[in-house]
């Protein structure tokens, strides 16, 4: 039982690493309208980015963690006290193996546009642009996500 509540809750936690590929879009966002501005790449530096305050992880762990305190012997009052103890610990300790399992490298872009005003954006590693690059930056407004595209 234990093992397969390992399992469980591997699979989960690596589930909600969020896919920050530019190529990659949700289905929500096909048919919606972006702006679209040029701008030319004038910093890179590289990220580190990971999901916070894991629900997913959180809840793993407070389960796993409750069964276990749980089987902390003694009367039914120790048993009980094991598993709230269990679930505080096993959820704060799953939280943080979420943030862990999920995280990924990202670059963080600063932009100049043409319009001489300045913005950062960080995303997936899958293209990687470079110091006077034109690009194209994709405005999310209707809240998608934003990102920049070569030109």
């Amino acid at each position: 039982m234990k093992k397969v509540l390992a399992i469980f809750c591997v699979v989960a936690l690596t589930a909600c690493a969020a896919n920050l590929d530019t190529n990659r879009y949700q289905t929500s966002a096909t048919g919606q309208i972006n702006s679209v501005q040029e701008g030319t790449i004038i910093n890179v530096r590289e990220v580190r980015v990971a999901t916070e305050n894991g629900g997913v992880g959180s809840l793993a762990g407070g389960i796993a963690g409750g069964a276990a305190g749980s089987m902390i012997g003694g009367n039914s009052a120790v048993n009980i006290i094991g598993a709230v103890g269990g679930a505080v610990l096993g959820g704060a300790l799953g939280a943080k193996a979420q943030e862990g399992l999920s995280a990924q490298n990202g670059y963080e872009y600063i932009v100049k546009l043409d319009t001489g005003k300045a913005i950062t954006l960080t995303q997936g590693t899958d293209v990687k642009f470079s110091v006077g690059q034109a690009v194209y930056v994709l405005d999310a407004d209707y809240g998608n996500r934003a990102r920049i595209i070569p030109r």
